[in-house]
């Protein structure tokens, strides 16, 4: 089957030179806007916002929306059993209780916003699981229902369980129990009115976007609704506007973030959908254009790269996500502002950050990936990054999350075992690049992305240039990593660098001969070869985290030497042997 025609709006060109600037600076929240945030989660617990969440109680919904993504039956099951996982963390229910005691933020906030439903349901409908959804609803309600806290009631819970419980409304309000059906019914409506007063009050991003799709949502399906969602898609198009980027991808640079976006705008549009109505523009725009940059970030297995913190989702999540849209595009190339090149030739796939990271204010998990490559070989990844800082299992490993978002733990250059841009302990990102000039031409041999950055710049006065050339066939990788002199900045005595790629799991390597390559085995799939000049070779140990959020023993090559005052360059190259 043919790729779709990209539409008109999808412009992946860039021009050459073009610099790609963080807007802003690096600082994350003030210490004057974390005490706001404070303070107005406190008066949740007043009487006065107590006494906002007063009000009719609905006696059904105007209509039941399909949930259009899919869930995943083995997690749904799982659940059924009464245990609860998110990437490598896995809890009990008999032995947390409906609070989750013990479990961390990603799952409890996973818990709370009620998606799993979607994977119980893949199951398979059954009059079984209709009443084990509604016992485990109703022990939530008795926890939660009555007292607004954290994290049951922050914004993105709310946000999603406005989405997710109405897509299983013939489940959980079809019983003979009035009692239970109208203590769900006034949920919904007590979460729509502390939506109508917090969803502008959480941080810009993800988290607000879903808030404001939750108004909309409970605009749409509780009766005498249409101020409410008037208001809230005024509130939805004003926070996709200042977390989306020009090419449509999510200021966080997560593609995790991105399958997120892509989730909840096809969740609403389901909601629209059962009523029979179009999604205004702003929605139907932002889900269009949220979509290419996300298909952008896909390896050749189908799941996604692992970039900012996020763990390379599986397939059939992408693909749940994707079907949902109903959006038929094709990858984005070149991302402009969210910044991840894409080059295809033959059946090999090399995703390139070509980016500054994040702003701080924008990510709890950014990482100092600038300039770090991902290769896969059809449905084989052979060059990866370790990924997965935000995964909710590797708590458990004092110090990991932290190491996965250096420099090191992804596959570029490093500068006196430095980070290009500085990882703080608190979970945000320090000083370091704050722009990248990117060069990219399409020529009958193959694709050739050229790009720089300055974070190690004013530090110890070099550029780190990368440039890397697909060919047309796929079967050759060919780079070349480049320390420029910044003039008038004094340099340190010939700073060591390693020039990393972490390799694949199932991708073995053996040293050549001369010490100057190595042959690249992976396991029922083809035989690469590498060599490099400029430095020494070895080959060390290394992680990667899946999917799943556990980790895995690996392998990756490292090219050392030093920086002479002059600069340096490194040459490689992979090279399918078979």
């Amino acid at each position: 089957m043919s790729e779709p025609t990209v539409p008109e709006a999808v412009d992946d060109a860039i021009p050459p030179g073009k610099r790609l600037v963080r807007a802003g600076g690096g600082a994350g929240l003030s210490l004057g806007e974390r005490l706001a945030a404070q303070f107005y989660r406190l008066t949740w617990r007043t009487p006065l916002h107590a006494l906002r969440l007063k009000g009719r109680h609905p006696l059904k919904l105007l209509a039941a929306a399909q949930d259009p993504v899919l869930g995943c039956a083995v997690t749904g099951q799982a659940i059924l059993e009464g245990r609860f996982a998110l990437e490598g963390e896995s809890v009990a229910m008999a032995e947390t209780g409906p609070d989750l005691t013990g479990a961390s933020a990603a799952l409890a906030n996973h818990y709370h916003s009620f998606a799993w439903l979607r994977d119980v349901a893949a199951t398979g409908r059954s009059s079984e699981c209709d009443e084990q959804l509604r016992t485990w609803v109703g022990h939530w309600l008795e926890a939660h229902g009555a007292t607004v806290s954290e994290p049951a009631w922050n914004a993105g819970n709310a946000g999603r369980r406005l989405l997710i419980w109405p897509a299983y409304a013939p489940a959980l309000l079809g019983t003979g129990d009035l009692v239970f059906r109208s203590s769900v019914l006034n949920a919904l409506a007590r979460t729509a009115r502390h939506l109508d007063r917090t969803a502008d009050q959480t941080l810009p991003g993800l988290e607000r976007i879903a808030a404001w799709c939750g108004v909309v949502s409970a605009g749409l399906l509780i009766a005498g609704g249409d101020p409410r969602r008037g208001f809230g898609e005024a509130g939805l198009a004003k926070a996709l506007s200042n977390a989306m980027l020009d090419d449509g991808g999510l200021a966080s640079r997560s593609p995790r973030d991105q399958l997120e976006l892509v989730t909840l705008l096809s969740e609403l549009q389901a909601v629209y959908a059962a009523r029979d109505l179009a999604p205004p523009e702003p929605v139907a725009n932002a889900l269009a254009r949220a979509v290419p940059p996300l298909m952008g970030t896909v390896m050749g297995d189908g799941a996604l790269a692992s970039w900012q913190g996020s763990a390379p989702v599986p397939k059939h999540r992408v693909d749940a996500a994707l079907t949902a849209s109903g959006e038929r595009l094709r990858a984005l190339r070149q991302a402009r502002e969210w910044g991840y090149q894409r080059m295809n030739g033959g059946q090999t796939v090399l995703v390139f950050d070509a980016a500054p990271p994040p702003h701080a204010r924008t990510t709890k998990n950014g990482c100092a990936s600038t300039l770090a490559v991902e290769i896969s070989d059809g449905t084989q990844r052979l060059v990866v990054n370790c990924g997965g800082a935000s995964a909710a299992g590797l708590n458990a490993v004092p110090g990991l999350a932290e190491g996965l978002r250096t420099t090191a733990a992804h596959s570029t250059l490093t500068l006196a075992d430095t980070n290009s841009t500085a990882v703080l302990v608190n979970g945000s990102l320090g000083k370091g690049v704050d722009g990248v000039e990117l060069d990219r031409q399409e020529t009958e041999n193959g694709s050739r992305v050229e790009a720089s950055h300055d974070g190690y710049g004013k530090r110890y006065g070099f550029t780190h240039r990368r440039s890397v050339a697909l060919a047309t066939d796929g079967r050759e990788v060919r780079g070349e990593d480049t320390l420029i002199p910044v003039e008038g900045r004094r340099k340190p005595s010939e700073p060591a660098y390693a020039v990393r790629f972490h390799l694949a799991p199932g991708v073995d390597a053996d040293p050549t001969a001369d010490a100057q390559g190595a042959l690249l085995r992976i396991d029922g799939g083809a035989l690469w070869q590498f060599r490099c000049r400029g430095g020494a070779l070895s080959i060390e140990p290394s992680l990667w985290v899946d999917g799943a959020g556990k980790w895995h023993q690996t392998k990756q090559l490292t090219i050392t030497g030093q920086a002479a005052s002059g600069g340096a360059t490194v040459g490689w190259v992979f090279k399918r042997a078979g």
